[in-house]
């Protein structure tokens, strides 16, 4: 399963522009009285050992199977339709090649829209499957930003991490994922639908 889980990531920057003493002075009372306190998680295996995605990953392959036996019989009717064609080319006139060509051209275009559509559709159920643990994996880092007052949490494990050393007790991770484990998988979506047959699949003429 490619996974699909995608983690936010957090940036810092600040700036800050003194025009004269007495408003350096004011920045540096405040910054004292509210101090900044960051914290970090790695959203890669959290997401990895968070509880539901074992069965979200077992229910997409299910589907995907079904989409794949799919696009492997109009693969299969195709193939045969431009074997038999082939075969047969030498006899047949200019007209009835033309006619035949044109067949497997439109039968082509007819697969390769049916697989986008079919691509387009198991992205979509992906994500479906991916969102109640993704809420709850965002749901429990928040929540323990609000509790413990962090200024931020940022993310290790995103592919566009900005963190490149951090102390190790900054590391919220396994607290994160143990507070998922004591909540348990959130509830599953409902399965999809029967998936519709494609059209223009039939066996070729022997």
């Amino acid at each position: 399963m490619r996974v699909l889980f995608r983690a936010s990531v957090f940036a810092l920057a600040t700036s800050l522009i003194v025009t004269g003493s007495a408003v350096a002075q004011a920045a540096q009372t405040a910054a004292a009285q509210v101090p900044v306190k960051i914290g970090y998680i790695n959203s890669a295996l959290l997401l990895q050992q968070a509880p539901g995605r074992a069965e979200a990953e077992a229910q997409f392959d299910r589907e995907v199977g079904a989409y794949r036996q799919q696009l492997s019989r109009m693969n299969d009717s195709l193939t045969a339709l431009m074997a038999a064609f082939d075969r047969d080319a030498a006899k047949l006139d200019t007209t009835a090649r033309a006619e035949r060509g044109k067949a497997i051209r439109d039968r082509e275009a007819q697969y390769q829209d049916r697989a986008r559509g079919l691509d387009s559709t198991m992205q979509a159920r992906q994500a479906q499957l991916v969102k109640p643990i993704m809420e709850r994996v965002q749901g429990v880092i928040e929540a323990i930003r609000s509790e413990d007052g962090y200024s931020m949490i940022l993310d290790v494990g995103a592919q566009a991490s900005v963190v490149v050393a951090a102390d190790k007790r900054l590391d919220l991770t396994d607290r994160v994922l143990a507070r998922l484990k004591s909540q348990g998988p959130p509830s599953a979506p409902p399965a999809s639908g029967t998936v519709p047959q494609p059209a223009g699949v039939t066996r070729p003429k022997k």
